[in-house]
């Protein structure tokens, strides 16, 4: 999994960027995560017990995303998909899910998380 952060040129505003079938993590550090440090140690401390056996698994629903955190993997996915798996779709019709879900290793995604933070902290947010 590749990503990038940068400043959007307008206003300023950090972005994440990440690299195809993994869009929504971009989305989720973009919009949902942002430069909130409290969420960030929440984040940290249910990291902190899923790796120590205290949890087994953990979620944060955010405004049109949410993060689930399991001891293996992170989750991060659309609020209203707005289609299960019960509709078949024809295949001209399916969606692209990767803007709406993506999946990662948990040490990805914190080692992920500690980048963003650090590109926060040195870019004076």
């Amino acid at each position: 999994m590749e990503y990038e952060f940068r400043r959007n040129s307008l206003d300023g505003t950090a972005i994440a960027r990440f690299s195809m079938d993994h869009e929504a993590l971009g989305q989720w550090f973009s919009e949902e995560l942002a430069n909130d440090g409290q969420r960030y140690e929440q984040i940290c401390e249910a990291m902190a017990q899923l790796r120590s056996g205290k949890l087994n698994n953990w979620r944060l629903v955010g405004a049109d995303l949410t993060l689930e955190l399991d001891r293996e993997q992170a989750r991060v996915y659309a609020n209203v998909l707005g289609f299960d798996e019960e509709h078949d779709l024809d295949e001209s019709m399916s969606m692209y899910d990767a803007e709406s879900e993506s999946y990662c290793g948990l040490e990805d995604f914190e080692q992920a998380l500690l980048s963003w933070h650090k590109f926060l902290n040195r870019h004076g947010e």
